[in-house]
């Protein structure tokens, strides 16, 4: 069984939602992440 991005992508961001929710400093940090593994997601593609 192979997960694909789009199947992962709602995944990821239900868990930073939720880390968000527990501890707003994560915010800056979850929101980097994301935008370089999109990034580097798309450059690959």
């Amino acid at each position: 069984m192979t997960i694909s991005l789009v199947q992962l992508q709602p995944i990821i961001a239900l868990i930073a939602g939720i880390l968000i929710l527990i501890m707003p400093r994560l915010l800056n940090f979850i929101v980097a992440i994301y935008l370089i593994i999109v990034g580097i997601t798309g450059l690959i593609r």
